[in-house]
């Protein structure tokens, strides 16, 4: 059951800076006064004093639609979640409270929490703040989870960036070209390459590259045209890129094999392959192939 509570209660705070009284409206004086001792019980883990904002029947919804009722659970709840949330930390981003009549005030904004070792969570929330005999209290609040941009594992794989664009390498007896680009939020490397024999395609094939978050490496796989598809990890070592591979034929035996790349300069890599394998059996090394770059995305 994910329990965001301590954001919901993030809406009572505000993230250190909060707006300025109007000295002539003591009510919002008081409720701004309220937020700010919130977020200081919060960052001291005191559930009981957060607990006495709330009005004795006070509602907490979360973005999952959970409720919390009255101020005996809530203060219960909090206890519980505390006790897993070491060091805490409540941010408010945004506090906006306004006054909707001389009993009912309305507090939006966006409110973050920090717990060590954890991503921090995010929610737009909405109280409501009520006026009782004994002050201001908080009679309702409901958030919902802000909008994450994806993650993208470009930081890990932009040593890999001269790779954009296309390439080809021509010999005697084919002409491969080979086309680079990022997807969409860069996380991956996508690469297509086409071998051509007397200007018709004889084979080609897919190869993304992408960071492997647990295995902590940058990984590829590979699909060609015949049915064959293969795995590598990749690594750097003094300028030159090495991809150990393992592959299955389309037959169903196994290979294996060392492929380096070396970039001579912006505009000229060299590729080897050494130490294949087919089932155990030893073939012949390939390479040193020029690949040159035909143009740059």
């Amino acid at each position: 059951m994910r329990i965001v509570f301590p954001v919901v209660l993030l809406f009572i705070a505000t993230c250190g800076q909060l707006v300025a009284a109007d000295p002539v409206d003591p009510d919002k004086a008081a409720i701004e006064q309220n937020i700010a001792a919130y977020v200081e019980a919060f960052n001291k883990a005191d559930a009981q004093a957060l607990a006495m904002q709330w009005s004795e029947q006070g509602e907490y919804i979360s973005p999952s639609g959970e409720k919390w009722q009255g101020r005996e659970q809530i203060a219960a709840n909090l206890t519980t979640w505390f006790s897993g949330a070491k060091d805490a930390k409540l941010e408010l981003v945004g506090t906006h409270v306004e006054l909707q009549s001389p009993s009912v005030a309305v507090e939006t904004g966006i409110a973050r929490v920090i717990v060590p070792e954890k991503s921090p969570e995010e929610t737009d929330y909405k109280a409501i703040h009520i006026k009782t005999a004994s002050g201001w209290k908080i009679d309702r609040i409901s958030e919902t989870l802000v909008e994450q941009d994806p993650p993208s594992h470009y930081d890990e794989l932009k040593e890999l960036e001269w790779m954009v664009g296309e390439w080809s390498d021509t010999d005697d007896n084919a002409d491969i070209r080979t086309s680079c680009r990022w997807t969409t939020n860069r996380n991956f490397l996508t690469q297509t390459f086409r071998v051509y024999v007397e200007g018709h395609v004889d084979f080609e094939g897919t190869q993304i590259i992408g960071w492997d978050p647990h295995a902590q490496s940058i990984r590829s796989w590979t699909f060609d045209s015949d049915g064959g598809f293969g795995v590598g990890r990749w690594t750097r070592k003094k300028g030159q890129w090495t991809v150990q591979t393992l592959s299955v034929l389309p037959d169903g035996r196994r290979g294996s094999s060392t492929n380096t790349y070396e970039l001579s300069n912006k505009t000229t890599a060299i590729y080897r392959s050494i130490g294949r394998q087919i089932d155990g059996e030893l073939m012949p090394s390939v390479g040193p192939v020029t690949v040159v770059r035909a143009s740059q995305e």
